[in-house]
């Protein structure tokens, strides 16, 4: 069963080519038609597009194939025991998916980074609990650059070379890069004394600047939204 899953952000959109659970390739775009133009030259069976951007409406207008679109009415393979499901964003559930699949099973926590950082975690009864959300990379360095007289807008691009900063910048650097390590490595910590066993992914757009955290317990795959949003798709049609 060849799957064509689609994930529309607010700037770029991303597919991905599944053979049932397997992974082929992925795709990135800057703009609908281009990706249109791309996706009309593929083979699949079943399709599943998530959207920031476009209601399900919008997006019959203007796909001429069939699909299925990522909301609340369709059918997880885990269970969900969020507090407030209706404001639960649907990008959180389809990482904690993609985690639980590739690891088999729970406990699972995945550390999404992106705009902002997200923690989530599946159980070992395989159930959503939530987590928590917390500035990104770029938005502690907007927010630095936007709520101070002086300090620049820097970029981190990778993990600082030292941790002792000797100008502003680096220092702004340090800061950034090395608050989130710590972040991760301390909820990491409470995690595991709660959940021995537990597994962890870390997936997102700013993933790779923390590939340093991968060990025996912790992945990085920044493309396991999609690996959820497949999961997802063959839960519903299989």
């Amino acid at each position: 069963m060849d799957n064509l899953i689609i994930d529309i952000g607010n700037t770029r959109i991303k597919s991905a080519l599944f053979k049932g659970t397997e992974f082929v390739n992925e795709s990135v775009f800057i703009d609908l038609p281009t990706a249109l133009q791309y996706w009309k030259g593929l083979t699949f069976q079943n399709c599943l597009i998530s959207s920031v951007k476009w209601t399900e409406k919008d997006l019959k207008i203007q796909i001429p194939f069939p699909f299925i679109y990522l909301s609340t009415n369709l059918q997880f393979p885990i269970g969900n025991a969020y507090g407030s499901p209706a404001t639960l964003g649907l990008d959180r559930m389809a990482a904690a998916v993609g985690g639980w699949k590739l690891a088999g099973t729970g406990p699972v926590l995945v550390i999404d980074m992106g705009s902002c950082m997200t923690f989530d975690l599946v159980d070992e009864s395989n159930t959503y609990r939530g987590g928590a959300i917390s500035p990104g990379l770029l938005m502690r360095a907007k927010a630095m650059n936007a709520l101070t007289a002086r300090l620049p807008l820097v970029e981190v691009s990778g993990k600082p070379e030292n941790f002792i900063g000797t100008n502003t910048i680096s220092c702004m650097q340090i800061g950034i890069w090395y608050g989130i390590e710590s972040e991760i490595l301390g909820q990491i910590q409470k995690y595991e004394q709660k959940f021995p066993q537990i597994k962890v992914f870390v997936c997102g757009g700013d993933a790779q600047s923390f590939e340093s955290l991968a060990k025996d317990h912790i992945f990085v795959v920044q493309n396991l939204v999609l690996h959820g949003l497949n999961c997802i798709l063959n839960h519903n049609v299989e």
